[in-house]
This record gives C-alpha cells, structure tokens and sequence, in this order.
C-alpha cells in the first residue's frame, strides 16, 4: 500500500525544494505546486529552481508541476506543506477540494497569523483532518546543507507512529538521517518558538554581544521552551532532544538562519521594515513572537518568557533593542 502513495510537496521555496529532492531519493515522481508560473516553467526548461536552492538539479520528468494547488492535491495522498505560514491561508484558500481524506504534513515553523495556531491544529479546527492524519517534519535541517547533501537528521511526528514511519522512509537517504516521535504538538511549537530565540541570538550579535553571552541566552532559552511547551501541552518528552535543542542551536547560531539574520540586522539598527526588505526573505520568527506573546498573556506567564517578551517589544513596541537587552541580561542566569 505504502509504495503506491503520491506525495506532493507546495511551497516553491527552499525548504520546499529540499523537501522534493529528499523525496525523490526515493520516488519515481512527486507533485510540486508552486504559486509562480514563471518559476515553474524555468525549472521546466532549466532543471533547477531560478530562486532557491539553485545548484540542486532535478530531472524534470521526475516532476509534476502545477502553480494549481487543486491539482496537486488531487494527484497526492501524501501533502508537505513547506509555504511560509504568514501566507499560508491565502493559498489554501484557493482550495475547491477537501482535504479530509488527506494525509497532511507540516513542514512549517511558524503560526498562522490568521487564526493564531499552529499549522497542525490549523488543518485539524479549519480543514477538518483529523489528528491521526497530521504530523510534521521538523530539524534540525538547514535546505542548503540539504542541497549540498551534508549529513542531517529529520524528526517527523505523527501520532499515528506507521505514518510518521511511513514519511520518514520516504525522506531519508544516505545524508539523510530520521527519527520518529509521538509529539505533534510540542515539536510544531518548537519548530516555532526557535524562531523566535534566533531572532534574539541574532539581535544581540548585532548589538555586539560575544559567544559567552549567547551561550546564556540559548540555554536560558531551552528552559523558556520548555517551560512554554509545557504550558500549553504538558507530556512527557525530552527537551535536550534533536528535535528541540538541536533544532534552537542550529537556528540560534547558522549563518544559513534567516531569523538570526533578520535579528542582527534589528540590533545593528534596522527597522523591521528595511530589514525584511533587504532580506527579500520570510523570518517566520517575526510573525511568531506575537503569536507566542499573546497566548502567554492570555495564560498570565509573560514573567516565565522573558526573552520572547524581549523580542515582542523591540518588534511591535518599536523598543529600543540596546535597552531591551540591558534589562534581559538581568532576567538570565
């Protein structure tokens, strides 16, 4: 049954571009929706996408590309959704099918800004999917070390265990290395919540901060992910684990991260604005920290994530971040 599966990949950016290549390791083809029909027809001619991941070659007939995402839905069982969730919503709207019948995975860090969710509990309240078909794919994995094929390790989560078992022979390979875990919803909000404390690494790199202070931060930060995790998902799961510290140090401190970037470019003294400009890139972890700031409010627990409060108020109160950080040094131990 498992070798009759389609899979489709939608997202034409990095991330989901690596997706395809790792799938294809292993299948004859895969479905690819992506929104830019000029993309589309480059790789056509081309063999490699013109934005992303550019030196990663596919054999075209391998592929089935449709910048209709009724299309690929309808010729996938298997769905991996790799869009940047900020735009998430305005694509699946788009849908005139149902995906009820649907296996679905996430390979999305971040919120949907629309309902204030996680994808997974996104696709289960507004799709109708039940958990048991849900799961996500999370690190720590950077796409371009995928491109370059340097060995990484996946960790997808189902809580049904042969369907994560499933998609994660479908995606490994001799660079890539997988595990799977029971966890759906504390490993989405990690994938999430790293974001967030990239932004952090990042901003006081660009205030001038050294390693020995962003060591500080990012064990203070595994703490506050737990305790965030914890709150809002209590069970029994190993936060030193690939899937949650790997995943928070490879974010914290790749040059590949685009949240630590766009947190450098805050601390040297970039608007928000001009910074995702310049970027021309999705730092999730932008539109996550309001998400995550507002459901600790609501739960009365901004005093137990001091650093996802500090992030908040230089994003959205226009805080001035040198001040910001003064105050955090304090918090952290």
């Amino acid at each position: 049954m498992e070798e009759k599966l389609r899979f489709g990949v939608f997202g034409g950016g990095s991330w989901g571009t690596a997706i395809v290549k790792m799938l294809l390791e292993n299948l004859d083809s895969v479905g690819w929706y992506m929104r830019s029909d000029s993309a589309i027809r480059y790789i056509k001619k081309e063999g490699h996408n013109p934005n992303y991941l550019g030196s990663v070659e596919f054999e075209v007939e391998q592929l089935h590309l449709s910048h209709d995402i009724n299309e690929i839905v309808e010729a996938s069982d298997v769905l991996i959704f790799a869009i940047p969730s900020a735009f998430l919503e305005s694509e699946l709207s788009k849908l005139t099918l149902s995906l009820k019948d649907k296996i679905v995975f996430s390979a999305i860090k971040g919120i949907v800004p629309e309902t204030g969710l996680i994808v997974g509990e996104h696709f289960h309240e507004h799709y109708g999917i039940p958990f048991e078909n849900i799961g996500v794919l999370t690190g720590p994995c950077h796409a371009e070390e995928v491109a370059l094929e340097r060995l990484s390790y996946l960790t997808i989560a189902c809580a049904d265990a042969k369907k994560a078992k499933m998609v994660a022979d479908h995606v490994k390979s001799e660079y890539i290395r997988t595990k799977i875990s029971d966890d759906i919803i504390g490993t989405e909000y990690a994938a999430m919540l790293k974001n967030i404390y990239a932004i952090a690494a990042g901003i006081a790199h660009g205030l001038g901060y050294g390693d020995n202070f962003q060591s500080v931060l990012m064990s203070n930060a595994i703490r506050e992910m737990k305790r965030f995790i914890d709150r809002v998902y209590k069970m029994k799961r190993n936060i030193n684990a690939s899937a949650y510290l790997g995943d928070l140090l490879v974010t914290g401190y790749s040059t590949f991260s685009r949240n630590r970037m766009f947190g450098n470019m805050i601390g040297k003294g970039y608007t928000v604005k001009s910074a995702m400009m310049e970027m021309n890139m999705v730092a999730e972890g932008y539109y996550a920290t309001k998400s995550a700031h507002l459901l600790m409010e609501k739960r009365e627990k901004k005093s137990k994530t001091p650093i996802i409060n500090a992030v908040y108020q230089i994003l959205y109160k226009n805080k001035d971040p040198k001040k910001v950080f003064e105050k955090l040094t304090e918090k952290l131990d």
